[in-house]
């Protein structure tokens, strides 16, 4: 499987935000196939007292076009999406993605409201610090 040229730095943002990486990667059937989310990961929330679970796609956006990547990751993201509601419906999935990114092309206004109809949940982090900027659930 290849890594995202930033998986280990999102890794790390999770880590250090307090996640415990469960799955490296996390695994969903899918098509007659075992697809390959980048991260799986879970954190107590404790005035719960149960367990926050989340799956991560980790993508760069580095290619030539920011738009054809922005396709692929949405199509990824819809199908991990689809197939976890019937592996472990109780855990969501993220797109994270860097936080230069986000600014050049995730704040545009047409980019957020596609964000918004197809309900991405984002986790921006930030790749020099290896800390999360800011997590957005986009659920209608």
């Amino acid at each position: 499987m290849a890594r995202d040229l930033f998986h280990q730095k999102a890794k790390q943002s999770l880590i250090n935000d307090g996640w415990t990486i469960t799955h490296d990667p996390y695994e969903l059937p899918l098509f007659g196939k075992v697809l390959k989310v980048d991260l799986g990961a879970e954190r107590l929330i404790v005035a719960a007292k149960e367990n926050e679970l989340i799956a991560v796609e980790v993508k760069s956006f580095l290619g030539l076009s920011i738009i054809y990547e922005f396709h692929l990751a949405l199509g990824q993201y819809l199908h991990y999406v689809m197939a976890m509601k019937e592996k472990e419906a109780a855990r969501s999935v993220f797109l994270a993605i860097p936080k230069p990114i986000f600014h050049l092309f995730f704040e545009r206004e047409d980019v957020q409201q596609a964000l918004i109809k197809h309900q991405v949940n984002l986790i921006i982090f930030d790749d020099e610090s290896e800390t999360i900027f800011r997590i957005i659930k986009n659920m209608l």
